[in-house]
Protein backbone atom coordinates (compact mmCIF):
# COMPACT_ATOMS: atom_id res chain seq x y z
CA UNK A 1 0.00 0.00 0.00
CA UNK A 2 1.35 3.40 -0.96
CA UNK A 3 0.33 6.20 1.36
CA UNK A 4 0.04 9.70 -0.02
CA UNK A 5 -0.83 12.71 2.12
CA UNK A 6 -1.92 15.86 0.37
CA UNK A 7 -2.65 19.23 1.92
CA UNK A 8 -6.31 19.78 1.19
CA UNK A 9 -7.64 23.20 0.30
CA UNK A 10 -9.03 25.11 3.24
CA UNK A 11 -11.01 27.55 1.14
CA UNK A 12 -14.71 27.31 1.98
CA UNK A 13 -17.33 28.88 -0.25
CA UNK A 14 -20.81 29.63 1.07
CA UNK A 15 -23.59 29.51 -1.51
CA UNK A 16 -27.14 30.62 -0.76
CA UNK A 17 -29.51 28.68 -3.01
CA UNK A 18 -33.21 28.49 -3.47
CA UNK A 19 -34.39 25.72 -1.18
CA UNK A 20 -31.03 24.94 0.42
CA UNK A 21 -28.01 26.88 1.60
CA UNK A 22 -24.66 25.18 1.70
CA UNK A 23 -20.93 25.65 1.91
CA UNK A 24 -18.40 24.00 -0.42
CA UNK A 25 -15.00 22.62 0.51
CA UNK A 26 -12.44 20.96 -1.74
CA UNK A 27 -11.55 17.65 -0.08
CA UNK A 28 -9.10 16.41 -2.70
CA UNK A 29 -7.56 17.85 -5.84
CA UNK A 30 -5.11 16.84 -8.60
CA UNK A 31 -6.79 13.50 -9.36
CA UNK A 32 -7.72 11.96 -12.71
CA UNK A 33 -11.43 11.57 -13.48
CA UNK A 34 -12.74 9.74 -10.38
CA UNK A 35 -15.43 7.77 -12.20
CA UNK A 36 -16.96 6.25 -9.10
CA UNK A 37 -16.97 7.60 -5.55
CA UNK A 38 -18.49 5.63 -2.66
CA UNK A 39 -18.75 6.66 0.99
CA UNK A 40 -17.53 3.44 2.57
CA UNK A 41 -18.46 1.92 5.94
CA UNK A 42 -14.88 2.69 7.04
CA UNK A 43 -15.67 6.41 6.86
CA UNK A 44 -13.46 6.85 3.77
CA UNK A 45 -14.42 7.88 0.26
CA UNK A 46 -13.53 5.06 -2.11
CA UNK A 47 -12.73 6.23 -5.61
CA UNK A 48 -11.51 4.64 -8.79
CA UNK A 49 -9.82 6.74 -11.45
CA UNK A 50 -10.09 6.29 -15.20
CA UNK A 51 -6.43 5.19 -15.45
CA UNK A 52 -6.97 2.11 -13.28
CA UNK A 53 -6.12 3.34 -9.77
CA UNK A 54 -8.30 2.54 -6.75
CA UNK A 55 -7.84 4.79 -3.70
CA UNK A 56 -9.47 5.80 -0.46
CA UNK A 57 -9.68 9.43 0.62
CA UNK A 58 -10.15 10.71 4.15
CA UNK A 59 -13.08 13.14 3.79
CA UNK A 60 -11.77 15.32 6.62
CA UNK A 61 -8.08 15.66 5.77
CA UNK A 62 -7.86 14.60 2.14
CA UNK A 63 -5.18 12.01 3.02
CA UNK A 64 -5.12 9.36 0.31
CA UNK A 65 -4.21 5.67 0.29
CA UNK A 66 -3.55 4.09 -3.09
CA UNK A 67 -4.86 0.54 -2.73
CA UNK A 68 -4.47 -0.94 -6.17
CA UNK A 69 -3.57 -0.33 -9.80
CA UNK A 70 -5.14 -2.50 -12.51
CA UNK A 71 -2.26 -2.35 -15.00
CA UNK A 72 -4.36 -3.93 -17.77
CA UNK A 73 -6.66 -0.90 -17.90
CA UNK A 74 -6.50 0.76 -21.32
CA UNK A 75 -7.82 4.27 -21.88
CA UNK A 76 -9.41 4.60 -25.29
CA UNK A 77 -11.59 7.69 -25.67
CA UNK A 78 -14.21 7.45 -22.95
CA UNK A 79 -13.04 3.98 -21.96
CA UNK A 80 -10.89 3.01 -18.99
CA UNK A 81 -11.74 2.07 -15.41
CA UNK A 82 -15.37 2.94 -14.73
CA UNK A 83 -17.88 1.47 -12.26
CA UNK A 84 -17.08 0.20 -8.76
CA UNK A 85 -19.14 -1.27 -5.89
CA UNK A 86 -18.46 -2.57 -2.39
CA UNK A 87 -20.09 -5.74 -1.13
CA UNK A 88 -23.26 -4.92 0.87
CA UNK A 89 -21.68 -6.61 3.93
CA UNK A 90 -18.31 -4.92 3.46
CA UNK A 91 -15.87 -5.24 5.24
CA UNK A 92 -17.18 -8.49 6.79
CA UNK A 93 -17.30 -9.76 3.22
CA UNK A 94 -14.29 -7.89 1.85
CA UNK A 95 -15.20 -7.88 -1.85
CA UNK A 96 -14.79 -4.94 -4.21
CA UNK A 97 -16.33 -5.08 -7.70
CA UNK A 98 -14.73 -3.06 -10.53
CA UNK A 99 -15.39 -2.53 -14.24
CA UNK A 100 -12.54 -1.67 -16.61
CA UNK A 101 -11.61 -1.89 -20.27
CA UNK A 102 -8.60 -3.62 -21.72
CA UNK A 103 -7.10 -4.78 -25.04
CA UNK A 104 -6.35 -8.52 -25.27
CA UNK A 105 -4.82 -7.86 -28.71
CA UNK A 106 -4.44 -4.88 -31.05
CA UNK A 107 -7.76 -5.55 -32.79
CA UNK A 108 -10.12 -5.90 -29.82
CA UNK A 109 -11.20 -3.63 -26.97
CA UNK A 110 -13.33 -5.18 -24.22
CA UNK A 111 -14.95 -4.31 -20.94
CA UNK A 112 -15.09 -6.72 -18.01
CA UNK A 113 -16.33 -6.69 -14.43
CA UNK A 114 -14.11 -8.35 -11.82
CA UNK A 115 -14.26 -9.03 -8.10
CA UNK A 116 -11.31 -8.43 -5.76
CA UNK A 117 -10.63 -9.12 -2.10
CA UNK A 118 -9.60 -6.27 0.20
CA UNK A 119 -7.10 -7.30 2.90
CA UNK A 120 -7.06 -3.96 4.70
CA UNK A 121 -4.30 -2.46 2.60
CA UNK A 122 -4.66 -3.61 -1.02
CA UNK A 123 -6.89 -5.47 -3.47
CA UNK A 124 -5.92 -9.01 -4.42
CA UNK A 125 -7.21 -12.08 -6.22
CA UNK A 126 -9.03 -10.86 -9.32
CA UNK A 127 -12.00 -13.03 -10.26
CA UNK A 128 -13.53 -12.12 -13.63
CA UNK A 129 -17.33 -12.19 -13.36
CA UNK A 130 -18.37 -11.10 -16.86
CA UNK A 131 -16.18 -10.38 -19.87
CA UNK A 132 -16.06 -9.62 -23.59
CA UNK A 133 -18.44 -6.66 -23.45
CA UNK A 134 -17.48 -4.73 -26.58
CA UNK A 135 -15.75 -1.42 -25.88
CA UNK A 136 -15.31 1.58 -28.14
CA UNK A 137 -14.08 5.17 -28.17
CA UNK A 138 -17.54 6.21 -26.97
CA UNK A 139 -20.67 4.78 -25.34
CA UNK A 140 -19.14 2.28 -22.91
CA UNK A 141 -21.40 2.92 -19.92
CA UNK A 142 -20.61 1.85 -17.21
CA UNK A 143 -22.08 1.93 -13.73
CA UNK A 144 -22.31 -1.11 -11.52
CA UNK A 145 -24.62 -1.46 -8.54
CA UNK A 146 -25.38 -4.23 -6.07
CA UNK A 147 -29.02 -4.66 -5.08
CA UNK A 148 -29.48 -7.46 -2.56
CA UNK A 149 -27.41 -10.35 -3.90
CA UNK A 150 -27.44 -9.26 -7.56
CA UNK A 151 -25.02 -7.10 -9.55
CA UNK A 152 -26.47 -4.69 -12.12
CA UNK A 153 -24.23 -3.37 -14.92
CA UNK A 154 -25.02 -0.62 -17.43
CA UNK A 155 -23.41 -1.03 -20.86
CA UNK A 156 -23.30 1.39 -23.77
CA UNK A 157 -24.06 0.52 -27.37
CA UNK A 158 -20.34 0.93 -28.26
CA UNK A 159 -21.43 3.43 -30.99
CA UNK A 160 -23.41 0.73 -32.85
CA UNK A 161 -27.06 1.57 -32.22
CA UNK A 162 -28.36 -1.81 -33.38
CA UNK A 163 -26.50 -3.48 -30.48
CA UNK A 164 -29.10 -2.07 -28.12
CA UNK A 165 -31.92 -4.11 -29.75
CA UNK A 166 -29.83 -7.26 -30.33
CA UNK A 167 -30.61 -9.59 -27.43
CA UNK A 168 -27.52 -11.67 -28.22
CA UNK A 169 -25.29 -8.64 -27.56
CA UNK A 170 -24.30 -7.47 -24.07
CA UNK A 171 -24.12 -3.87 -25.32
CA UNK A 172 -26.81 -1.24 -24.94
CA UNK A 173 -28.28 -3.08 -21.97
CA UNK A 174 -28.59 -3.23 -18.24
CA UNK A 175 -27.21 -6.62 -17.22
CA UNK A 176 -27.97 -8.57 -14.04
CA UNK A 177 -25.75 -11.34 -12.66
CA UNK A 178 -25.18 -13.11 -9.36
CA UNK A 179 -22.27 -11.93 -7.23
CA UNK A 180 -20.25 -14.96 -8.33
CA UNK A 181 -20.77 -14.13 -12.02
CA UNK A 182 -23.41 -16.79 -12.72
CA UNK A 183 -26.71 -15.98 -14.45
CA UNK A 184 -29.74 -15.71 -12.14
CA UNK A 185 -32.43 -18.25 -12.87
CA UNK A 186 -35.14 -15.57 -12.73
CA UNK A 187 -33.64 -13.26 -15.40
CA UNK A 188 -36.17 -12.44 -18.13
CA UNK A 189 -34.23 -14.35 -20.82
CA UNK A 190 -33.08 -17.81 -19.74
CA UNK A 191 -29.31 -18.13 -19.63
CA UNK A 192 -28.76 -14.46 -20.48
CA UNK A 193 -27.45 -11.65 -18.27
CA UNK A 194 -29.77 -9.16 -20.04
CA UNK A 195 -32.23 -7.46 -17.66
CA UNK A 196 -33.48 -4.78 -20.06
CA UNK A 197 -32.41 -3.39 -23.44
CA UNK A 198 -32.70 -0.41 -25.80
CA UNK A 199 -30.16 1.61 -23.82
CA UNK A 200 -27.78 4.03 -25.57
CA UNK A 201 -25.27 4.92 -22.87
CA UNK A 202 -26.41 4.85 -19.23
CA UNK A 203 -23.84 6.35 -16.84
CA UNK A 204 -25.92 6.64 -13.68
CA UNK A 205 -27.63 3.95 -11.60
CA UNK A 206 -29.08 3.88 -8.10
CA UNK A 207 -31.67 1.90 -6.13
CA UNK A 208 -34.11 3.28 -3.58
CA UNK A 209 -37.81 2.99 -2.74
CA UNK A 210 -37.82 -0.44 -4.44
CA UNK A 211 -37.10 1.33 -7.73
CA UNK A 212 -33.99 1.13 -9.93
CA UNK A 213 -33.30 4.65 -11.28
CA UNK A 214 -30.98 5.29 -14.22
CA UNK A 215 -29.63 8.27 -16.16
CA UNK A 216 -28.87 7.87 -19.87
CA UNK A 217 -27.14 9.96 -22.51
CA UNK A 218 -29.22 10.72 -25.57
CA UNK A 219 -27.85 11.60 -28.98
CA UNK A 220 -28.66 15.09 -30.25
CA UNK A 221 -31.85 15.20 -28.19
CA UNK A 222 -33.44 13.56 -25.17
CA UNK A 223 -31.12 12.74 -22.33
CA UNK A 224 -33.23 10.57 -20.04
CA UNK A 225 -34.06 9.50 -16.51
CA UNK A 226 -35.47 5.98 -16.62
CA UNK A 227 -37.10 3.80 -14.00
CA UNK A 228 -35.73 0.37 -14.86
CA UNK A 229 -38.15 -2.53 -15.30
CA UNK A 230 -37.38 -6.18 -15.86
CA UNK A 231 -37.50 -7.45 -19.43
CA UNK A 232 -38.49 -4.14 -21.00
CA UNK A 233 -37.30 -2.24 -24.04
CA UNK A 234 -36.18 1.40 -23.66
CA UNK A 235 -36.34 2.12 -27.37
CA UNK A 236 -32.89 3.12 -28.60
CA UNK A 237 -32.03 3.59 -31.47
CA UNK A 238 -35.57 3.77 -32.91
CA UNK A 239 -36.95 5.88 -30.07
CA UNK A 240 -35.30 8.95 -28.57
CA UNK A 241 -36.99 10.17 -25.42
CA UNK A 242 -40.78 9.95 -25.39
CA UNK A 243 -42.86 8.03 -27.92
CA UNK A 244 -44.02 11.27 -29.54
CA UNK A 245 -42.93 11.02 -33.17
CA UNK A 246 -44.93 9.20 -35.87
CA UNK A 247 -41.94 7.01 -36.69
CA UNK A 248 -41.67 5.99 -33.02
CA UNK A 249 -45.26 5.30 -32.02
CA UNK A 250 -45.77 1.99 -33.79
CA UNK A 251 -42.44 0.66 -32.55
CA UNK A 252 -43.27 1.69 -28.99
CA UNK A 253 -46.53 -0.25 -29.12
CA UNK A 254 -45.11 -3.31 -30.84
CA UNK A 255 -41.94 -3.52 -28.74
CA UNK A 256 -43.34 -2.77 -25.27
CA UNK A 257 -41.17 0.36 -24.95
CA UNK A 258 -40.87 2.15 -21.59
CA UNK A 259 -40.84 5.93 -21.91
CA UNK A 260 -38.47 7.99 -19.76
CA UNK A 261 -39.76 9.63 -16.61
CA UNK A 262 -37.91 12.81 -17.55
CA UNK A 263 -35.98 14.00 -20.60
CA UNK A 264 -33.85 17.00 -21.60
CA UNK A 265 -33.48 18.67 -24.97
CA UNK A 266 -30.96 20.31 -25.40
CA UNK A 267 -28.93 17.54 -23.85
CA UNK A 268 -27.11 17.93 -20.53
CA UNK A 269 -24.98 14.71 -20.44
CA UNK A 270 -26.35 13.15 -17.21
CA UNK A 271 -23.99 11.01 -15.17
CA UNK A 272 -23.86 9.81 -11.54
CA UNK A 273 -27.19 9.75 -9.70
CA UNK A 274 -28.19 9.04 -6.08
CA UNK A 275 -31.34 9.23 -3.99
CA UNK A 276 -31.13 11.80 -1.18
CA UNK A 277 -33.29 11.57 1.93
CA UNK A 278 -30.89 12.65 4.68
CA UNK A 279 -31.36 15.37 7.31
CA UNK A 280 -28.63 17.88 6.47
CA UNK A 281 -30.54 19.37 3.53
CA UNK A 282 -34.29 19.03 4.17
CA UNK A 283 -35.10 20.83 0.92
CA UNK A 284 -33.41 18.03 -1.03
CA UNK A 285 -35.11 15.16 0.74
CA UNK A 286 -36.99 12.66 -1.43
CA UNK A 287 -34.98 13.77 -4.46
CA UNK A 288 -32.64 12.28 -7.02
CA UNK A 289 -29.43 14.30 -7.16
CA UNK A 290 -27.92 14.07 -10.63
CA UNK A 291 -24.44 15.01 -11.85
CA UNK A 292 -24.08 16.44 -15.34
CA UNK A 293 -21.08 16.75 -17.61
CA UNK A 294 -22.14 19.05 -20.43
CA UNK A 295 -24.44 21.11 -18.21
CA UNK A 296 -21.78 21.33 -15.43
CA UNK A 297 -24.46 21.53 -12.75
CA UNK A 298 -26.03 19.41 -10.04
CA UNK A 299 -29.73 18.76 -10.66
CA UNK A 300 -32.23 18.17 -7.87
CA UNK A 301 -35.06 16.03 -9.23
CA UNK A 302 -37.89 16.19 -6.69
CA UNK A 303 -39.93 12.98 -6.50
CA UNK A 304 -43.58 12.66 -5.63
CA UNK A 305 -44.74 10.96 -2.44
CA UNK A 306 -44.82 7.52 -4.08
CA UNK A 307 -41.33 8.07 -5.56
CA UNK A 308 -42.44 7.10 -9.06
CA UNK A 309 -42.67 10.49 -10.76
CA UNK A 310 -40.37 13.52 -11.05
CA UNK A 311 -42.19 16.69 -10.00
CA UNK A 312 -39.51 19.33 -10.64
CA UNK A 313 -35.93 19.85 -11.81
CA UNK A 314 -33.82 22.44 -9.98
CA UNK A 315 -30.34 23.31 -11.30
CA UNK A 316 -27.62 23.93 -8.70
CA UNK A 317 -24.67 25.75 -10.25
CA UNK A 318 -21.38 25.01 -8.45
CA UNK A 319 -18.70 26.45 -10.81
CA UNK A 320 -16.52 23.32 -10.71
CA UNK A 321 -16.97 22.24 -14.32
CA UNK A 322 -18.04 18.76 -15.39
CA UNK A 323 -19.49 16.62 -12.59
CA UNK A 324 -18.95 12.85 -12.85
CA UNK A 325 -20.26 11.13 -9.70
CA UNK A 326 -21.90 11.67 -6.33
CA UNK A 327 -22.12 10.03 -2.89
CA UNK A 328 -23.32 10.97 0.60
CA UNK A 329 -22.06 10.58 4.14
CA UNK A 330 -24.55 9.14 6.65
CA UNK A 331 -25.06 12.59 8.18
CA UNK A 332 -26.04 14.05 4.81
CA UNK A 333 -22.94 15.74 3.39
CA UNK A 334 -22.82 15.54 -0.40
CA UNK A 335 -19.59 14.61 -2.20
CA UNK A 336 -19.04 15.16 -5.92
CA UNK A 337 -16.22 14.20 -8.27
CA UNK A 338 -15.34 16.29 -11.30
CA UNK A 339 -14.34 15.21 -14.81
CA UNK A 340 -12.23 18.03 -16.23
CA UNK A 341 -8.89 16.32 -16.98
CA UNK A 342 -7.99 15.41 -20.55
CA UNK A 343 -9.79 12.10 -21.12
CA UNK A 344 -6.70 10.51 -22.68
CA UNK A 345 -4.69 10.95 -19.48
CA UNK A 346 -2.28 13.40 -21.08
CA UNK A 347 -1.70 16.73 -19.42
CA UNK A 348 -2.17 17.66 -15.77
CA UNK A 349 -4.69 15.91 -13.52
CA UNK A 350 -7.06 18.68 -12.49
CA UNK A 351 -10.03 16.84 -11.03
CA UNK A 352 -11.37 17.24 -7.52
CA UNK A 353 -13.61 15.75 -4.91
CA UNK A 354 -15.72 18.48 -3.34
CA UNK A 355 -17.99 18.49 -0.31
CA UNK A 356 -21.30 20.29 0.08
CA UNK A 357 -22.36 20.77 3.69
CA UNK A 358 -24.50 22.96 5.91
CA UNK A 359 -22.30 24.53 8.55
CA UNK A 360 -25.40 25.49 10.56
CA UNK A 361 -26.02 21.86 11.49
CA UNK A 362 -22.90 21.89 13.69
CA UNK A 363 -22.06 18.30 12.84
CA UNK A 364 -19.14 17.03 14.90
CA UNK A 365 -17.15 13.86 14.29
CA UNK A 366 -17.01 11.44 17.20
CA UNK A 367 -13.30 12.11 17.74
CA UNK A 368 -14.06 15.69 18.76
CA UNK A 369 -17.11 14.98 20.93
CA UNK A 370 -15.92 14.34 24.48
CA UNK A 371 -19.43 14.10 25.92
CA UNK A 372 -20.64 11.12 23.85
CA UNK A 373 -20.11 7.50 24.88
CA UNK A 374 -21.32 4.29 23.23
CA UNK A 375 -20.83 1.00 25.03
CA UNK A 376 -20.29 -1.85 24.68
CA UNK A 377 -18.64 -1.30 21.31
CA UNK A 378 -18.34 -3.74 19.49
CA UNK A 379 -21.70 -5.01 20.69
CA UNK A 380 -23.96 -8.01 20.18
CA UNK A 381 -27.35 -7.32 21.79
CA UNK A 382 -27.58 -3.67 22.75
CA UNK A 383 -25.69 -0.39 22.84
CA UNK A 384 -26.03 2.14 25.64
CA UNK A 385 -25.85 5.84 24.67
CA UNK A 386 -24.83 8.56 27.06
CA UNK A 387 -24.35 12.18 26.06
CA UNK A 388 -23.78 15.05 28.46
CA UNK A 389 -24.97 18.64 28.08
CA UNK A 390 -28.31 17.66 26.61
CA UNK A 391 -31.39 16.18 28.27
CA UNK A 392 -33.79 15.96 25.35
CA UNK A 393 -33.70 14.74 21.79
CA UNK A 394 -33.52 11.41 20.05
CA UNK A 395 -31.11 9.01 18.40
CA UNK A 396 -31.10 7.31 15.01
CA UNK A 397 -29.21 4.20 13.92
CA UNK A 398 -28.17 4.29 10.25
CA UNK A 399 -26.55 1.81 7.91
CA UNK A 400 -23.61 2.91 5.69
CA UNK A 401 -26.06 3.95 2.95
CA UNK A 402 -27.61 6.51 5.30
CA UNK A 403 -30.87 4.59 5.76
CA UNK A 404 -32.43 4.98 9.23
CA UNK A 405 -32.99 1.52 10.74
CA UNK A 406 -33.92 2.39 14.32
CA UNK A 407 -35.01 5.50 16.20
CA UNK A 408 -35.64 6.27 19.85
CA UNK A 409 -35.86 8.99 22.50
CA UNK A 410 -33.11 10.16 24.81
CA UNK A 411 -34.08 10.62 28.47
CA UNK A 412 -31.72 12.63 30.62
CA UNK A 413 -29.19 12.22 27.83
CA UNK A 414 -29.25 8.41 27.82
CA UNK A 415 -30.82 5.65 25.78
CA UNK A 416 -30.51 1.96 24.93
CA UNK A 417 -30.57 0.54 21.40
CA UNK A 418 -31.43 -3.11 20.88
CA UNK A 419 -29.35 -4.33 17.93
CA UNK A 420 -30.04 -8.05 18.21
CA UNK A 421 -32.04 -8.13 14.97
CA UNK A 422 -29.58 -6.33 12.68
CA UNK A 423 -26.76 -7.92 10.72
CA UNK A 424 -23.08 -7.81 11.64
CA UNK A 425 -21.22 -4.76 10.40
CA UNK A 426 -20.55 -1.07 10.91
CA UNK A 427 -23.38 1.35 11.74
CA UNK A 428 -23.70 5.03 12.57
CA UNK A 429 -25.41 6.72 15.50
CA UNK A 430 -26.83 10.19 15.01
CA UNK A 431 -27.95 12.29 17.99
CA UNK A 432 -30.42 15.11 17.36
CA UNK A 433 -31.55 17.82 19.76
CA UNK A 434 -33.43 21.06 19.14
CA UNK A 435 -34.01 19.87 15.54
CA UNK A 436 -30.27 19.90 14.86
CA UNK A 437 -27.78 17.08 14.67
CA UNK A 438 -25.40 17.51 17.55
CA UNK A 439 -22.97 14.63 17.01
CA UNK A 440 -22.39 11.29 15.36
CA UNK A 441 -20.66 8.08 16.32
CA UNK A 442 -19.95 4.61 15.01
CA UNK A 443 -20.76 1.19 16.43
CA UNK A 444 -19.71 -2.25 15.28
CA UNK A 445 -22.29 -5.05 15.52
CA UNK A 446 -20.34 -8.19 16.33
Amino acid sequence: MKKLLYLFLLTVIYIPHAGAQFSIRVVKDSVFIPWEIIYGPDGKIWMDQKNGYVCTVDPVTGATDTLYHQANTVIQGEGGMTGMALDPDFPNIPYVYIAYEYKPDPNHYYERVSRYSYDGSTLTGETVLIDSITGAMYHNGCRILIVGDKLFITTGDATVGSNAQDLQSKNGKILRINLDGSIPGDNPIAGSPVWCWGQRNAQGLTYANNILYSSMHGDNTDDEINFIMEGRNYGWPTVEGYCDQPSEMAFCTDSNVVEPKYAWTPTIAPCGIEYYNLPMFPAWQNSLLLCTLKDTTLHQLQLNASHDSIMSDTRILLHYGRLRDICFSPDGKVYLSTSNSNASGSGPFVDRIIELYDSATHVKPLSSVKELSLYPNPAKEYVHIKVTNTNTGYYELLNPLGQVLLKGQLKQGTGNISISTISRGLYYIRLIADDRQICTGKILKD
